[in-house]
């Protein structure tokens, strides 16, 4: 394996962000996601994938269950000899949320990325999903002797996808010009992916001018404010980019990779999405069970008939039931004879005296955790 000689810091995602009823209760890298994987295996399994075996995970709140998750690294082949991977938080009653953004975590665990021996740093947050080999891209802002390298996808479906996320314009020599958020104005943009690839000096210069400038300053604005004076150049990446950054956007990323095609751009031969193992029995179906172009995970009970659906670890699925176009989280429990369609049933919660719901790809229908209805 090369590696990639960086500090790999997994930021938290935007202030805009927000996958609704789904972050009550965990923060989005800790959300489940198709069926075994939590939203944080991405990234984290590209970072060590590509060698970086210092890794800084930062959480902005709600850290109980990504803690949990994540454990020690081992199961994300982190080798605890030589590597580390750091759970890092603000340590602080911020006075308001819109005070706790990632150049405030940074500058409160400053410690540690000084001390970290690292030349470069890598940074990402966990909510953009994509398959990529640092090494690849660290030649590539070598190569170009930018200050920063960002990261960004091209696509023509701007008024649909990747809404709220930052918006690059680009010279001829892939200079970043500007950057501005997508509002779904125009069918074409590239899209920041908010990673970003610069010396551990640069870094920690940005993040301290940030904190100075304003006390609500993003490290994003202070690459904005940038611009004119550093040179920040754009890195294609082409191939499968999503990002969830609200619940239509999960949704439809967990119903579009259904698609085996679409999948094979994502989890690709000899690149291995790392997540935590859970032993459980196979998937039991009964005679009178359906199912068909969805994904089931391990554990599940199927009685009744589920088609074109994501299902997590020990779902049941009662008879008569019948489960379209929907994303079940693990231990979810549908009665007998309920249907349902376009929904998203939280971790636990119990689907029986209520017999329909529906929701549509722009509002799916969000059911509670451990919610009983």
């Amino acid at each position: 394996m090369t590696m990639c000689d960086a500090l790999g810091i997994i930021n938290f995602e935007d202030s805009t962000a927000a996958v609704s009823g789904l972050d009550d209760y965990r923060p989005v890298p800790a959300i489940s996601f198709m069926g075994r994987y939590r939203i944080i295996d991405f990234i984290l399994s590209n970072m060590t994938n590509s060698g970086i075996s210092q890794i800084q995970v930062y959480c902005k709140e709600k850290p109980r269950s990504l803690i949990e998750h994540l454990g020690t690294g081992l199961h994300y082949n982190i080798n605890s000899k030589r590597g580390r991977l750091r759970i890092l938080y603000g340590e602080k009653n911020f006075t308001s949320q819109i005070y706790n953004h990632d150049v405030a975590n940074f500058m409160l665990n400053m410690q540690y990325i000084e001390a970290d021996s690292q030349p470069y740093v890598i940074v990402a947050p966990s909510y953009f999903i994509y398959s990529i080999d640092f090494n690849e891209v660290m030649r590539a802002h070598l190569d170009s002797k930018a200050d920063v390298t960002v990261l960004y996808t091209s696509t023509d479906q701007a008024k649909e996808s990747f809404l709220g996320c930052d918006e690059l314009n680009l010279d001829k020599d892939k200079r970043i010009v500007s950057i501005e958020k997508n509002y779904g104005k125009r069918k074409s943009a590239l899209i920041s992916m908010e990673a970003y690839v610069m010396t551990k000096k640069l870094f920690i210069e940005l993040v301290k001018k940030a904190a100075e400038t304003s006390a609500l300053y993003w490290f994003r604005d202070i690459l904005i404010d940038s611009l004119p004076e550093l040179n920040i150049k754009g890195y294609s990446v082409k191939g499968f980019v999503e990002c969830l950054n609200t619940l239509p956007a999960y949704y439809r990323v967990s119903m579009e990779l259904r698609d085996r095609g679409l999948a094979n751009g994502l989890f690709k031969p000899n690149w291995p999405i790392y997540t935590i193992t859970n032993d459980s029995c196979p998937t039991r179906y009964t005679p009178d069970a359906h199912a068909c172009k969805s994904v089931v995970s391990n554990g599940c009970i199927i009685e009744g008939s589920v088609e074109g659906s994501v299902l997590g670890r020990n779902v049941t699925v009662m008879k008569g039931a019948i489960v379209k176009n929907s994303v079940l989280l693990p231990g979810a429990f549908i009665g007998e004879n309920v249907k349902l369609d376009h929904c998203v049933v939280d971790k636990n919660a119990i689907v029986h005296h209520v017999k329909a719901l529906a929701g549509t790809d722009e509002e799916p229908v969000y059911v509670k955790r451990s919610d009983r209805i």
